[in-house]
């Protein structure tokens, strides 16, 4: 049985071969590539279908962020997770806005490595510990949000789906999904949990 299909994408050398190195000796793991930058990492992805791209972030040229926004448009059933030493807030939300699943330290020894990876084809979001911490935080920042916006967080705070919250504005599915979308990118939300603990911690859901 063909085990995860991975691409590896670094732009330092030992590092990246090192990764795959230690990837392609753990079971369920099969590496199919590497890349040294976010152009390469593209061409890579779409010559080889990895299940999974491990991503750096900081790159020469195109950077870990816009290789995972490109690679997520065009080959959506592919799952990115940042792989990378900068445990920074600004890097995390970037780079999850742009599509990527999970956010991990270089830190992680290689059978971890391997178990993020399996998790990752399985659907779970890997996350750093403090960046999960983090992520489950309010933010700070509640950026703007238009009075459309603020009524759909709402709905979507008290339990509502997009089909339902359609009805009640007297929209489609297509464009409440979108303004979903847009909310949770603004305010640096992962799901509709966590804008659910927004709504309710900021006031929204008082009357």
């Amino acid at each position: 049985m063909t085990g995860v299909r991975v691409l590896v994408v670094d732009d330092q050398q030992l590092v990246r071969d090192g990764i795959a190195s230690l990837l392609g000796i753990q079971p369920g793991i099969e590496v199919v590539g590497t890349a040294a930058d976010g152009a390469e990492a593209v061409a890579k992805a779409l010559e080889t279908a990895p299940d999974v791209v491990l991503m750096d972030v900081r790159m020469p040229g195109m950077d870990g962020v816009e290789a995972t926004r490109e690679l997520c448009g065009r080959l959506p059933g592919c799952r990115v997770v940042m792989l990378t030493t900068f445990d920074d807030d600004d890097y995390v939300t970037r780079a999850l806005r742009a599509g990527a699943t999970g956010y991990l330290l270089k830190d992680l020894g290689a059978a971890d490595l391997a178990a993020a990876v399996r998790l990752t084809h399985a659907g779970v979001a890997p996350l750093a510990a403090g960046v999960a911490a983090r992520l489950a935080a309010p933010p700070a920042d509640q950026g703007v949000l238009t009075a459309r916006e603020v009524e759909i967080l709402r709905l979507v705070a008290k339990g509502a789906t997009n089909r339902e919250i359609g009805r009640v504005l007297f929209v489609s599915e297509g464009t409440v999904k979108n303004h979903v979308s847009r909310v949770l990118g603004r305010l640096g939300l992962r799901d509709r949990t966590q804008a659910a603990i927004y709504a309710r911690e900021h006031g929204l859901l008082s009357d």
